[in-house]
């Protein structure tokens, strides 16, 4: 490797901090009305979310600091540890239901989200993968069916619990990293119209998802049910306006719109803040994006440029997916929207994978 430089990209870490500031401010004005009435305390969720805040960010200068390669010799065991938390929380008594899925491990209110680790451990080694065998990517049997395989076993641990927001995220930047390999379209392609196949299957399969499509379709069907969600969305966006209510003057977040300060917050963040305010949040994920495609291209070598493509395809993907639900686009999923809803292992995992993705802009050439 050269001699890094010697400040990461600054653009990168302005638009993560300023979103990180963004969201603690939303996820007090979302969640203070909720956290009195259920803790007795306004600051409650705020204050949690600070907590983590600051750990994300100690994550992220240490990851910053930390040369990018030194993760290349942990992917393997990362990606073990990953599929074993993601076994241990399927046992009952160990693993916390929360909101229909056994998806936490932890005790009370703290706990961890062993899907959040997966995305950045199968990120990390898809990329060392490729990186050691690009030249076979172009061969199903032996370039591309490995990954793909691996990437389906994380897939179907992750549904068994189930959550389908995080399995689809970690599909989505899987495949990035897969396509900017090298893979052929021609196999990606018949991959998708599997995977669309699939995806039919797990929604008929469970009830619960088929109502959330036909609630997506045509809300006002089910307005008290399957459509609800969406419509209370709808509700706090359209009076938003061009500049907002103002910031803590929501009416939606007066237990109208179900997780304020989770899912939903964008929602209240356009009601607030109106058109103005919500683009300028979607101004600043494009920022990000941006310059983290930028990272991948000018990284030295290809384990820092998939790693650079797949840490930023994550937090694309999620943006597109958590703001698109918001605003009707798809049918409702668990997901949250990254720097901004309240979270911890989420918010900490994503400003970990920010400081690597700054730590590869210091070797850019």
């Amino acid at each position: 490797m050269g001699k890094a430089r010697a400040m990461p990209d600054l653009i990168i870490m302005t638009s993560a901090v300023m979103l990180l500031v963004i969201g603690v401010l939303m996820v007090y004005s979302a969640s203070a009305v909720l956290a009195f009435r259920e803790f007795g305390d306004s600051f409650y969720y705020v204050k949690r979310q600070a907590i983590f805040a600051a750990l994300g960010i100690g994550a992220m200068i240490l990851t910053a600091n930390v040369d990018y390669w030194v993760w290349k010799k942990y992917a393997k065991l990362g990606l073990l540890i990953c599929f074993v938390l993601l076994l241990i929380v399927l046992i009952p008594g160990i693993g916390v239901v929360r909101g229909g899925a056994r998806s936490w491990l932890g005790i009370g209110s703290f706990g961890i989200q062993p899907s959040e680790f997966m995305k950045l451990g199968m990120i990390l080694f898809l990329a060392k993968l490729l990186s050691q065998e690009q030249s076979r990517i172009t061969q199903f049997t032996q370039g591309l069916l490995p990954p793909l395989l691996i990437m389906g076993a994380a897939f179907g641990f992750i549904m068994l619990q189930p959550d389908l927001g995080s399995g689809t995220v970690l599909v989505g930047a899987s495949l990035l990293i897969i396509w900017t390999a090298g893979a052929r379209v021609m196999h990606l392609s018949m991959l998708g119209l599997a995977g669309v196949a699939g995806f039919v299957g797990l929604i008929l399969n469970a009830p619960y998802r088929l109502k959330r499509i036909t609630g997506f379709l045509d809300p006002w069907a089910d307005p008290l049910g399957s459509g609800y969600q969406i419509i209370q969305s709808l509700y706090a966006i359209g009076p938003g306006g061009l500049v907002g209510l103002g910031f803590g003057k929501s009416l939606q977040k007066y237990s109208y719109l179900p997780e304020p300060q989770t899912d939903f917050i964008y929602s209240i963040v356009a009601e607030e803040l109106g058109f103005m305010g919500g683009a300028f949040v979607i101004g600043l994920f494009a920022v990000l994006v941006w310059r983290g495609i930028r990272t991948a291209i000018s990284a030295q070598d290809t384990f820092g440029s998939l790693l650079a493509i797949g840490i930023t395809g994550m937090v694309a993907v999620q943006v597109m997916i958590n703001i698109g639900v918001v605003i009707g686009m798809f049918p409702v999923t668990g997901i949250t929207l990254p720097f901004i809803s309240a979270g911890g292992s989420s918010l900490t995992l994503m400003l970990t994978a920010i400081g690597i993705l700054l730590n590869i802009s210091r070797y850019s050439r």
